[in-house]
């Protein structure tokens, strides 16, 4: 809860004016205890889960032909059904788990020192610790992810995860309990090592789960803005671990690729990459020449359609 009751006390403290965005702040904040401030995450995580992957989930049903095109896994179809129950399984967990987790673990943001006083963050600041924070999760959640995959952590955990042959935005949280429960531990972890303001706790979490979402919407679009993120893995990289399944031993980061080339787990995924483009460039050539000579079997010279 804020130190002031009024603005002319914030402004007197800061010996300055409020921006708006402070102005806001304060308005929002100023009767709401820390604890209930950081309660919202729960209200931040169900509304992104719920909305973001709706525009995809009905391209899909809807059979979008500007979107199928993009489908990673053109032959895998879940109907509307199967969405909506991936959707009730995790809310299950959610309210369940990571619900009661949330509310039990104010103690630890109070400890590593979220604050949520006035000033707010600058916006280089905010960017610089998100950042940071999707370093940090990003590296240990690489470990724990390999971790996983193995005979044990697969068998008794991961394959809960692994069901989704081809995953969906939905998918992306669905899993056995344990794992929720293991995989949120590296979330904590940069807002410890850098700790900010309650803002910047909201957004951390709201774009890791976009992100998540986005990972495995199952469609590799060629317009979203992740694409001029440096060393950005998408729903490309990630989609390949769900294909192989549970004998992956490539893709195992979550956000960036770095680990994977730094390690060795990608040689799979590259491999994949290879063979694909040249049964494309073996397909383009045959269109090629179909369409210079208009069939396949009447050509003599098939180099002067190269």
């Amino acid at each position: 809860m804020l130190p002031y009751k009024t603005i002319m006390d914030a402004q007197t403290s800061l010996n300055r004016s409020l921006t708006y965005p402070e102005t806001l702040w304060f308005s929002y904040s100023v009767n709401k205890s820390d604890n209930l401030l950081y309660c919202h995450n729960i209200l931040i995580f169900f509304l992104v889960y719920s909305l973001i992957p709706l525009p995809i989930m009905f391209a899909e049903v809807l059979e979008w032909l500007n979107i199928k095109c993009h489908k990673i896994q053109p032959k895998v179809k879940l109907s509307f059904d199967e969405m909506i129950s991936c959707y009730k399984a995790v809310l299950k967990i959610f309210f369940l788990f990571v619900g009661p987790l949330q509310l039990i673990s104010y103690p630890y943001v109070k400890l590593i020192g979220i604050r949520t006083g006035l000033p707010l963050p600058s916006g280089s600041e905010i960017v610089i610790q998100l950042v940071v924070y999707f370093i940090v999760e990003d590296y240990t959640n690489y470990w724990i992810h390999r971790m996983l995959h193995s005979k044990w952590g697969y068998d008794n955990i991961h394959r809960v995860h692994h069901e989704y042959v081809a995953p969906i935005g939905f998918a992306a949280p669905y899993a056995h309990w344990a794992e929720v429960l293991i995989l949120g531990i590296p979330s904590f972890l940069g807002p410890a090592i850098a700790p900010g303001h309650m803002i910047t706790f909201w957004l951390w979490f709201a774009l890791r789960q976009v992100e998540a979402i986005e990972t495995h919407s199952g469609y590799d679009l060629p317009w979203t803005p992740t694409k001029y993120i440096p060393f950005y893995g998408g729903a490309e990289h990630h989609d390949y671990h769900h294909f192989v399944g549970g004998q992956s031993q490539s893709n195992f980061a979550s956000v960036f690729t770095y680990c994977d080339y730094i390690y060795g787990t990608d040689k799979g995924f590259r491999y994949h990459q290879k063979v694909l483009a040249k049964v494309c460039c073996s397909i383009l050539f045959l269109l090629r020449c179909v369409v210079c000579y208009g069939s396949v079997f009447k050509f003599n010279n098939p180099l002067r359609c190269v």
